[in-house]
């Protein structure tokens, strides 16, 4: 990874060596489900490498993608914010190697650190904010037209 994640790079130093001393290595092959839409939220990754797909069932039952994430991106805001279930689904497209963060740990440092996590938090919501709206044009381009009477 050559640059920093910006949710890192939003950090001071000591404060991203404080939140990376939380974290370890993972891996997941490709096609692998990393998590399913409405279960436990525990924990939250940030992509090193390859690809993240983030689907979500439609009324029809199906999948739909709406969106892809990669390299430097944060996978996962729902441990975050109670209940703490995925709102989305995700799978590796392609095989990714990613930091693993465990949320309880995180949300405990950023009470024990306020200004930690108003920095966590004001990030994960600016990156929330950004996703929602890419999904709303995606999810509106899946939806069949409609006509008015």
């Amino acid at each position: 990874m050559t640059a920093a994640p910006r949710i890192l790079r939003a950090l001071p130093r000591g404060v991203r060596d404080r939140l990376m001393e939380l974290a370890h290595e993972v891996s997941f092959p490709q096609d692998a489900r990393i998590f399913e839409e409405g279960g436990a939220a525990r924990e939250f990754w940030i992509i090193r490498s390859g690809a993240v797909t983030l689907d979500l069932q439609l009324a029809d039952r199906r999948a739909a993608t709406v969106a892809t994430l990669g390299p430097g991106d944060l996978l996962g805001w729902s441990w975050l914010f109670p209940p703490y279930e995925w709102d989305f689904g995700a799978e590796a497209l392609s095989p990714v190697r990613a930091y693993a963060f465990d949320g309880d740990e995180v949300r405990a440092l950023c009470e024990e650190d306020t200004a930690l996590g108003v920095v966590v938090m004001r990030t994960v919501a600016e990156i929330l904010a950004q996703r929602l709206q890419a999904s709303r044009t995606r999810l509106l381009e899946l939806s069949p037209p409609y006509t008015t009477a």
